[in-house]
């Protein structure tokens, strides 16, 4: 499969965001990205590029959306990457927020990394490390992050632990298994899901190699797994067969050298995480399939003021939000900004 082309031919879709770290697309034509202006909520772009922002008010602290997920109405759940406490919380389009998920088992949910809504209602929720700060965590030999299944009707649960630096996860087509990216364990594992949601026969779909710490996922039409890579600035795509073809390409080869050995030493610090050099891709970290036929892909950059856009060879599988109604908010991201 041909690669994507020179990442400097990406186009930029929107402007002016605050951490685009995730990005959704709908078939509308809607794009919705995670936002941290002001109190934080999402921005919403419309496909003539026009950017709306819904922003949460009436709550009694700052929320930091790092994953996101649209809700039929309009409704947009946030993962809030808080400094000490995480949770969900879902943002309507009036701005208007209220808790969905913020414990587990009796005990404040930590700084909470990404929420996946499933065509039955359930929410995937994940958690990267249970250290304070998190950085703590970005090395190779802590693998405290986990992943909470939040059923209707049901409490919280973990039904899995244990991981190196949970990261995004994604369903296959037919519900049965669960792939979750374990960011600084550098690898793509995944799980068997069974009716009631407990996971098992955890394997390793893929291991990745020097600068590939993967962190955004989207699955296409072939069953590939689409894979953002932060440090390295790569988007890879992973077979059913578990082999890797480089998509995207702007890696910085000094920076990552220096990254690499500082992973390997345990010391890695934001400073590298964050220091790439590359214009277009600022720390890739989110991947969505959209347009009328599935095939552009968007690209969240999670130092980025704008989402990235391209052709993709293949088309996307269509992701459980494809078609919900969206309520009002394709219609407030067409309204000009004040």
């Amino acid at each position: 499969m041909p690669p994507l082309g020179p990442h400097s031919s990406f186009r930029r879709v929107g402007g002016g965001l605050a951490r685009p770290e995730c990005v959704l697309a709908h078939a509308s034509g809607l794009l919705i990205a995670s936002d941290w202006q002001d109190a934080g909520g999402v921005a919403l772009i419309a496909p003539s590029g026009r950017v709306r922002r819904v922003i949460a008010h009436g709550w009694h602290e700052t929320l930091r959306p790092n994953g996101i997920a649209l809700r039929t109405g309009g409704r947009v759940l946030l993962a809030h990457l808080g400094e000490t406490t995480g949770g969900v919380f879902a943002l309507d389009p009036d701005g208007s927020i209220t808790p969905v998920v913020t414990e587990v088992d009796g005990r404040p949910l930590p700084p909470t990394n990404f929420v996946l809504a499933d065509a039955q209602g359930r929410l995937w929720i994940t958690v990267s490390t249970r250290h304070v700060p998190r950085s703590e965590a970005w090395r190779a030999d802590v693998a405290d992050g986990f992943v909470v299944l939040a059923a209707p009707g049901e409490p919280p649960r973990i039904v899995a632990d244990g991981l190196g630096y949970t990261n995004e996860v994604a369903l296959a087509p037919d519900g049965c298994t669960l792939y979750a990216v374990e960011t600084y364990a550098r690898r793509l594992a995944a799980f068997d899901v069974s009716a009631d949601g407990t996971l098992s026969g955890k394997r390793i779909v893929a291991a990745f190699g020097p600068g590939d710490f993967p962190d955004g996922i989207a699955l296409d039409a072939e069953g590939a797994i689409w894979v953002a890579c932060i440090i390295g600035n790569r988007i890879l795509r992973v077979t059913p067969d578990g082999s890797i073809a480089v998509m995207a390409d702007a890696a910085d080869a000094a920076h990552v050298a220096k990254a690499e050995q500082a992973w390997r030493d345990a010391r890695l610090t934001r400073d590298l995480v964050e220091a790439g050099t590359d214009p277009h891709f600022r720390n890739v970290s989110s991947l969505a399939f959209g347009g009328p036929d599935l095939a552009t892909l968007f690209v969240g950059c999670l130092l980025g003021d704008s989402i990235l856009a391209t052709r993709s060879p293949v088309p996307g599988h269509p992701p459980p939000h494809w078609s919900l109604d969206p309520g009002p908010l394709p219609a407030l991201a067409e309204e000009p900004t004040p």
